[in-house]
């Protein structure tokens, strides 16, 4: 008999138990999350949050603190977002983990930003008083720490926003005068004059941290210097010792020449031209690398004939030669001894190393092995001394050139070899300004890398607990290598990256000479050079930079200081600011130690931050403790990579691809760009596009309607309806089973920090699991079976357990929804899902054997499902409730159970293949099932008669 129209059917609709709940499908985000953080923030969420977790175990994350100088970018958004990951999951884990987010405030990022200002309005900073120039700078770093603030709270970051870290304030910056006192305590902290990387632009030096590297073009030379003597080759007198160089403007400062002892050089004599008519040079005998002869003869243009080969390095022991310029005398006439240099290579040149002690690391401590003294004739903004020959007055960037200064009076001499303006290499620069920087020999105070502590002296002598820093007269160096290997590092890679950085780094230069830092407080005395060491003095310091700030350093008459004990005659107050790695360095001791936040305590449980701090604020902590502490300031670090655009390409204003997550949010609200932030490979290098910000909220509407289904099944649902585990259906404890699975893999993922796999996983599940299979069996049990039915009743408590475990657990990603969520079916004055515990899992609801055999039969129905497809497009079979199916058995289940798993008419086993057919069954006016039992006179199946009767 066929079915009846569906105009003549009865209507059984309220009496079909549907899901019911007010929560919107459309969720507003934009819109609505704004009221969640009004409603946290009348709850004094954090404070009280802290007061519920007081005497848990302690996790603390230590905040990288951002330059208060812009608006939040998406650097910022997915840094912040990741701490915010790790904060809550640590919490929902049940331990009290406090977060206090902190701003860097001194250095030249905001110095720059307030000298940008006055060039505008024509204005000299060095003519503005340098008190008011620092307020200027307090207040613009107060003004980016305020606008920052709200837009990381926008995003759903939970902290202590009332009371951040800022590195500007007076008790941090008398903190970091005390960290400082503390290294001149321990005889780790020297002044010393050699070259650091200097901008000529910013006129201070930088450090590494502060460098990147760029790719340029610039000018190479080839320059005779006549040798003059040659103890152990007599043949070389008269013949001239070639160098390379990329940086002609350093032949002016040019002391020696460098050999490799090891290197074979060889004596030419030059040939003809190759490629033009000039034969000026003909006739010349010139040294170099006998393996560099053919780059050195292509540079030239000229052919090399090989007179004397086989000249081991070794025998230019002893040799002198003379500047090309001899013939003006003083400094020029002084003689350039040949001196063996373990850093000379044959990879690119000629073998043969000019050396400028003022301006190479390689040049200042060979020659300063050998006697030989910088000049110092390069001055702060990269200018030469007026007085100095030949390039007096100008721009160490504006004779650098092939026709310029220098390259032509080496030409009038006969000196220039070769020149040309098309050298590719890496350079470095400001990462601030841009500009180019140069290597400068500047008096400096550095931090020694490889000086042994004396254990001896008492360090850090107000901390009864410090007294062994750096071990057994261990090195700087060695300790931090030794914390390298001590600390975890996600992902481990890290400590190959960080390990070669400090195993292959200078002494840490902490000068700067710049306006807004925190002082070098020192005093240095006049006749011995020494510093003081004073506990009654530092304590003085300490005292008024806490009171004053940073002004109080140079408005303080120094006899202040000094006491009744010293003559501020006899001493000089250094000028010099820090180093502002050396400032962020100091957080973990003003922020963990101090007390301020009592919560807090030192050592970090972990550090999380971009990969480019292993250069940065990772390696300056971790010197700055080690120093002074003997350990890292971390047990674990975490890095994450860069945003990239859709394309891959970095972001830039002037490439106008970079993304702005304030306006992401404001379009799509902040759990989808925490989405983003947690669904990227964030570990490498990532990626953020329209495309991928659509893919997102597509991936946010799924989680979503998850709960909105829950809350709708969950509709009246009370605790005298849940029924016991052992005593569900099959389905409902394969459900509880990847619960207890999800479980185990979300701790782990925590533990690893593995935020990606997190929440993949639980979307996984949400979706795969529930949605598309458990969702879509039980669906008819929800909506047609008796109130009091078991397996109903078995559907309801398992999704009460999945609600309370996915809200949870989804709550550090989708901080808005998952309140949401929560208040939706607990609605409360005072209550939030971020209060909750990790869910309870029990342990006996783990069976793999039970996983194993669902895993089979969910096989066999995706199979079923294909099959009937080519029906459903033929419109031959409607709806899968048409179809009857006749396949292979499937082990541990009965047709008619798979019926109802495969959402079929009916099951029959038998046979090597699938075959479907329509069923010739009625259909239940209620249920839309074709189950062979329906009445024809109500329409209804027998359950749903039953349900009804």
């Amino acid at each position: 008999m066929p079915d009846m129209s569906d105009d003549t059917r009865k209507d059984y609709r309220d009496t079909v138990f549907l899901p019911k709940t007010d929560f919107p499908m459309k969720a507003g985000l934009a819109e609505a999350e704004p009221k969640w953080l009004a409603r946290w923030q009348g709850l004094d969420f954090y404070k009280r949050l802290r007061a519920e977790r007081k005497g848990r175990e302690k996790f603390v994350l230590h905040d990288g603190p951002p330059y208060a100088n812009g608006d939040m970018h998406i650097g910022h958004a997915l840094n912040h977002v990741l701490k915010d990951m790790v904060v809550r999951t640590q919490t929902l884990l049940g331990k009290d983990a406090p977060y206090v987010p902190g701003w860097d405030c001194h250095g030249l990022p905001i110095e720059w930003k307030v000298e940008e200002e006055y060039r505008k309005k024509g204005k000299n900073k060095d003519e503005v008083d340098p008190k008011a120039f620092r307020a200027e700078c307090r207040a613009y770093a107060q003004n980016w720490v305020n606008r920052q603030r709200e837009q990381l709270k926008r995003l759903g970051i939970n902290g202590d926003w009332d009371n951040p870290y800022l590195t500007m304030d007076f008790q941090a910056e008398s903190i970091i005068v005390a960290e400082l006192l503390k290294v001149a305590e321990s005889g780790q902290l020297y002044r010393g004059a050699k070259p650091v990387m200097w901008s000529p632009v910013e006129k201070t030096a930088l450090a590494e941290a502060e460098v990147e590297y760029e790719d340029i073009v610039s000018t190479q030379v080839d320059v005779a210097f006549e040798i003059t003597e040659a103890p152990n080759a007599p043949e070389l007198v008269g013949a001239y010792a070639v160098i390379w160089t990329t940086t002609p403007w350093t032949i002016p400062v040019n002391r020696a020449l460098a050999y490799g002892p090891d290197v074979e050089y060889a004596v030419f004599q030059i040939g003809d031209p190759i490629e033009h008519n000039d034969t000026s040079l003909r006739g010349k005998y010139v040294v170099a690398a006998f393996d560099l002869r053919d780059g050195l003869s292509s540079r030239m243009k000229y052919n090399l004939k090989p007179l004397h080969v086989g000249i081991k390095g070794s025998t230019l022991e002893g040799a002198v030669a003379r500047h090309p310029w001899h013939h003006l005398g003083g400094f020029f006439a002084e003689p350039r001894p040949l001196l063996p240099g373990d850093f000379v290579t044959t990879d690119t040149g000629t073998g043969i190393v000019h050396m400028a002690p003022d301006h190479g690391e390689d040049d200042f401590w060979l020659c300063k092995a050998n006697g030989i003294e910088p000049k110092f004739v390069v001055g702060p903004d990269g200018t030469y001394q007026a007085d100095w020959p030949v390039v007096g007055g100008n721009h160490v960037y504006k004779v650098n050139a092939p026709d310029g200064p220098v390259c032509t009076a080496l030409k009038e001499v006969g000196a220039l070899l070769a020149a040309s303006a098309d050298y590719p290499h890496s350079y470095p620069h400001s990462w601030r300004s841009k500009a180019k920087v140069i290597f400068r020999c500047t008096p400096q105070w550095f931090v020694p890398m490889d000086k042994p502590i004396d254990p001896q002296i008492p360090l850090c002598k107000t901390e009864a607990d410090i007294r062994s820093a750096q071990g057994e007269g261990r090195t700087l160096r060695e300790t931090a290598m030794a914390e390298i290997e001590r600390v975890r590092w996600v992902p481990e890679r890290g400590a190959n990256r960080i390990g070669a950085m400090v195993a292959g780094r200078p002494d840490w230069v902490l000068s700067r000479q710049r306006a807004w830092g925190v002082p070098i407080t020192l005093f240095v005395h006049r006749q011995t050079g020494e510093y003081l060491v004073d506990a009654e003095v530092s304590a003085r310091i300490v005292a008024a930079v806490r009171a004053e700030g940073v002004d109080a350093w140079t408005g303080t008459d120094p006899q202040v200081f000094l006491g009744d004990r010293y003559k501020a005659d006899d001493y000089e107050r250094i000028g010099d600011i820090l180093d502002v790695w050396f400032d962020s360095g100091c957080t973990h001791a003003f922020v963990l130690e101090s007390g301020r936040w009592p919560d807090l305590r030192w050592p970090a449980d972990l550090y999380l931050e971009g990969s480019d701090q292993h250069r940065g604020w990772f390696q300056s902590s971790l010197l700055q403790s080690c120093v002074t502490r003997g350990r890292a300031p971390y047990d674990a670090v975490v890095t994450h990579g860069f945003t990239l655009d859709a394309s891959g390409r970095k972001m830039s204003k002037s490439l106008g691809n970079t993304i702005d997550p304030n306006k992401v949010i404001g379009e799509s609200g902040g759990d989808v760009l925490r989405l983003w932030a947690v669904n990227v490979d964030w570990r490498e290098d990532h990626r953020i596009g329209p495309e991928i910000m659509r893919g997102m909220t597509d991936a946010y509407r799924k989680v979503r309607n998850t709960f909105r289904y829950l809350l709708g099944a969950l509709d009246g649902f009370d605790e005298a309806e849940r029924i016991a585990a052992a005593d569900m259906p099959e389905l409902e404890r394969w459900v509880l089973h990847r619960l207890a699975e999800l479980g185990d893999e979300l701790r782990q993922c925590v533990n690893d920090y593995d935020f990606t796999r997190y929440v993949t996983a639980l979307q996984a599940f949400c979706v795969h699991d529930l949605s598309a299979f458990y969702f879509d069996v039980r669906k008819d049990s929800l909506y047609c079976d008796a109130v009091t039915s078991p397996k109903r009743r078995a559907c309801r408590t398992v999704m009460d357990t999945l609600f309370h475990a996915l809200t949870r657990w989804f709550a550090p990603v989708l901080v808005f929804t998952a309140e949401e969520t929560w208040q939706a079916r607990f609605p409360s004055e005072d209550g939030s899902v971020h209060l909750l515990d990790w869910p309870e899992i029990d342990a006996a609801w783990l069976n793999a054997a039970l996983g194993q055999k669902w895993a089979t039969i969910r096989a066999a129905r995706e199979s079923v499902t294909e099959a009937i497809e080519p029906f459903r497009r033929e419109k031959t079979i409607r709806s899968s409730n048409e179809a009857v199916v006749r396949l292979p058995e499937v082990a541990g289940i009965s047709a008619a159970d798979f019926a109802e798993v495969s959402i079929v008419s009916a099951v029959e086993y038998g046979g090597d293949v699938t075959v479907v057919t329509r069923t010739e069954a009625e259909k239940c006016a209620r249920c839309w099932r074709h189950t062979g039992d329906v009445d024809p006179a109500t329409e209804l199946c027998v359950r749903c008669g039953e349900v009804l009767a």
